[in-house]
């Protein structure tokens, strides 16, 4: 899973609003506001290097230099991140 690459879904927009992202799936020229997804601020940085370059290591080891966070807690925070943004098809694995 670490050597994944991941990029954004191109049907999605974000915003940054009152101190927090928020992604909205657009279909068609609709917004869906009933997939709206919020982000915190770990996750909005993540979010953000979902580019389909980096693959999750780098990115784990971004987390860990930006935020004070010990090693398991961010791979656990980084794999939930992940499944729940796959579920709801905002990211896909560029493979």
């Amino acid at each position: 899973m670490w050597n994944t690459k991941f990029k954004k879904a191109e049907n999605i927009v974000s915003r940054f609003v009152a101190g927090e992202t928020i992604l909205v799936p657009i279909k068609g020229k609709l917004a869906d506001m009933q997939k709206i997804f919020t982000l915190n601020n770990v996750a909005n940085f993540i979010w953000q290097r979902l580019d389909g370059e980096r693959n999750l290591s780098d990115i784990l080891n971004d987390v860990m230099n930006c935020f004070d966070v010990e090693r398991p807690q961010a791979e656990n925070d980084i794999q939930e991140l992940i499944s729940e943004l796959l579920k709801e098809n905002l990211i896909t694995d560029k493979g």
